[in-house]
């Protein structure tokens, strides 16, 4: 893990944010994975903090942040996210989520548009309809195996990582929160930053979904032209050999994003 150039709490809605802040340049928020912020917070990070300011936030009630006894939901996270900008003295930046935190990312570009620069969503449904109804199933068992799935974490290094987090709790609601049916389709479709979604080849989102969610943003209307001057301005990149587990593994994630960042 990367020494931050700063570090702190902000105090959002009840509770005490942790955030980090590496490198120079136009300022990143990098959003966290469920459970693991340490997945997104380490080789991803630091290829980003190359090029950018990055602000890389713990969610409530994950990593060093703290939590309420409140359910979560990607409105209050991504209004967490406003909310520590605004306490850094940053009025607009990008924002890169994964996971759990590309559905923060959305919500933060719906709901704080003027916010936002650009926006980097990797591996995540606009539509609970579209993950596998494996996944839909596994997120509903979650919470009734919360205790024990949540003991084994906290033996694991993970734990060591994170000594402050209630592991049953954090599995708990994450169940609570991956049960919710949502469609965040017309909130997408009026996205006006520039945006590039990310998948992997064998993601838990199914490619039809996929496809609708670059339609949602302008893709997939038509052919690009010769000069590809016709070509929309958001971007949809599929990583080959990658799955929904290991896609923040690939180098190749990070540089699409910086690669569109920085245009």
């Amino acid at each position: 893990m990367l020494k931050p150039i700063e570090s702190g709490y902000a105090a959002v809605a009840g509770t005490e944010l942790y955030y980090e802040v590496h490198g120079q340049g136009a300022p990143l928020v990098m959003l966290h994975g469920g459970v693991n912020p340490s997945e997104m917070f380490g080789a991803p990070l630091a290829a980003m903090a190359k090029s950018f300011k990055v602000i890389a936030i713990h969610a409530r009630g994950h990593g060093l942040s703290k939590d309420t006894d409140a359910p979560w939901s990607f409105e209050q996270d991504a209004d967490d996210v406003a909310a520590v900008l605004k306490d850094l003295d940053i009025a607009k930046a990008s924002v890169m989520g994964y996971s759990f935190g590309a559905g923060i990312a959305i919500q933060f570009a719906i709901r704080h548009p003027d916010m936002l620069d650009k926006l980097v969503a990797i591996s995540v449904a606009y539509d609970r309809n579209g993950e596998y109804p494996e996944i839909k199933a596994a997120f509903e068992q979650m919470p009734a195996m919360a205790d024990a799935i949540g003991g084994s974490i906290a033996q694991s290094p993970l734990a060591q990582m994170y000594p402050n987090v209630d592991w049953p709790v954090v599995m708990r609601k994450t169940g609570e929160l991956n049960m919710q049916d949502y469609d965040w389709s017309t909130g997408v479709k009026a996205i006006k930053s520039p945006t590039l979604l990310i998948f992997a080849d064998a993601d838990s989102i199914r490619p039809e979904h996929v496809a609708d969610f670059y339609k949602l943003l302008g893709g997939g209307q038509r052919d690009a032209g010769m000069d590809g001057s016709l070509r929309p301005t958001n971007q949809l990149a599929i990583v080959p050999g990658t799955t929904h587990y290991n896609i923040m593994m690939s180098a190749i994630v990070t540089q699409y994003a910086s690669d569109f960042l920085q245009k």
